[in-house]
């Protein structure tokens, strides 16, 4: 059975993944880059038997390679970007596969700065990226459509994970990482011990050992020493980008524009004041 790590591009995914690997791919809490492997991207490559050259065939499969995945009897923790829903009919995941997910949401004003330095964009190409309902990613220079994930706009995506209960979701703000920090992470693994049975009580010197080797400032001064193995390529000189850029420190008030701050606020009126951004 699946535990997904879902949510929109930038919104601190990694940041989960790696503080998730350290606390439960080691015996102390302490994190290396090499642990992230433990929570590998679906959908990928590794999970289907041939390469597809279109959506359409790709989406068949789906459900079958998670199924494969529940045959073994095993717990995995997935990372994903798409939202949870159907393409053309044909669902991204169901509960038969799922036992729970873990959604981390992030102020769209910060997004979309995040957006424009991962992939290069302007800021009409962000905001659009951000509001568009058919938006899809994929891994770049790759006719090979294993990797590809149905994003939908920032609030399709939010509402599709968060609007069903088809299983059981636990809600994360990005924000909390740095306002509540302890709490935040202590919240994450009792509902993933809770989700696997798992009786014991939170082992708090492996917690917080697991906040402190993943804080964003370690992570970003590892990569800056060992490289990132996710960081993407450049379009404009193919050099590989900064992947933990600016975290905490990017902050709309301070880098967005106004005219794309008002479209993003009427865009996602009725979300960002839910979840308390507007």
């Amino acid at each position: 059975m699946i535990i997904w790590i879902a949510s929109y591009p930038k919104s601190g995914n990694t940041y989960i993944r790696s503080f998730l690997a350290a606390y439960y791919f080691t015996e102390k809490g302490e994190f290396d880059f090499s642990l992230i492997k433990n929570i590998r991207q679906f959908p990928n490559v590794e999970f289907f038997e041939k390469p597809y050259d279109n959506v359409e065939e790709v989406s068949k499969h789906w459900l079958d390679a998670q199924k494969i995945i529940k045959e073994k009897r095993k717990i995995l923790f997935l990372k994903t970007h798409s939202c949870l829903g159907k393409y053309k009919g044909r669902a991204f995941t169901t509960k038969d596969f799922s036992l729970g997910g873990i959604y981390i949401v992030r102020d769209p004003r910060n997004i979309i700065t995040s957006v424009k330095n991962h992939y290069s964009f302007d800021d009409k190409s962000a905001l659009k990226f951000l509001t568009n309902i058919n938006t899809g990613i994929r891994e770049e220079n790759s006719e090979d459509f294993r990797t590809w994930s149905l994003l939908s706009s920032w609030s399709n995506h939010y509402k599709s994970w968060i609007k069903s209960n088809n299983f059981r979701k636990l809600l994360i703000k990005y924000e909390d990482f740095e306002t509540e920090k302890y709490s935040t992470f202590r919240d994450i693994i009792i509902f993933v011990n809770t989700l696997m049975n798992k009786t014991e009580r939170v082992d708090k010197k492996k917690l917080e050992k697991a906040i402190e080797t993943t804080n964003f400032k370690v992570l970003k001064e590892k990569e800056n020493k060992e490289g990132f193995d996710e960081a993407p390529y450049s379009t404009v000189d193919k050099k590989k980008k900064v992947f933990f850029n600016l975290g905490f420190n990017n902050n709309w008030k301070n880098l967005l524009n106004e005219d794309t701050r008002k479209k993003i606020e009427l865009e996602f009126t009725n979300e960002m004041k839910e979840l308390g951004y507007l």
